[in-house]
């Protein structure tokens, strides 16, 4: 007679499936932003949001940017540098309890006739609906 423990392992499967099926509501708000148009991302960032920006390759541009028109002016002036060729290419988005949505992404641009790209991780943090902080990091010696 086998006396060797039992484990549910198909219905924990199941769960799973059945979790996986089901999207995270702050990854459903991360999909209606459009950091492209800030005006009209109103419903879905808080009007003194806070950007946290840390890149030691370009060091004039590290620190918060506070509120929309600071993120408005963040990518207004990451466009002048890269002479409009900054891209954001989502790798993976990961809910992460109820607050936090980690992305990993790929950027690139061009500063200075040299093109980079740049593995970075950008960690959300949502609070009754509304994105409220955002860490923007990038490793140093990042670029390749």
């Amino acid at each position: 007679m086998d006396t060797s423990p039992t484990f549910p392992l198909f219905a924990a499967d199941e769960m799973r499936d059945q979790k996986l099926a089901m999207e995270h509501p702050n990854i459903s708000l991360m999909k209606r932003l459009d950091l492209r148009n800030i005006a009209e991302a109103r419903d879905v960032i808080a009007e003194d949001v806070v950007w946290h920006f840390f890149n030691p390759n370009l060091p004039d541009m590290q620190g918060d940017y506070v509120g929309l028109e600071g993120i408005r002016s963040f990518f207004e002036t990451m466009g002048q540098k890269s002479r409009g060729t900054f891209k954001v290419e989502p790798v993976s988005v990961t809910a992460v309890g109820d607050e936090l949505v980690v992305v990993q992404a790929r950027d690139t641009l061009t500063v200075e006739d040299q093109q980079h790209t740049l593995d970075v991780v950008v960690v959300w943090r949502i609070v009754d609906g509304l994105v409220r902080e955002v860490w923007d990091i990038v490793p140093s010696g990042g670029a390749r």
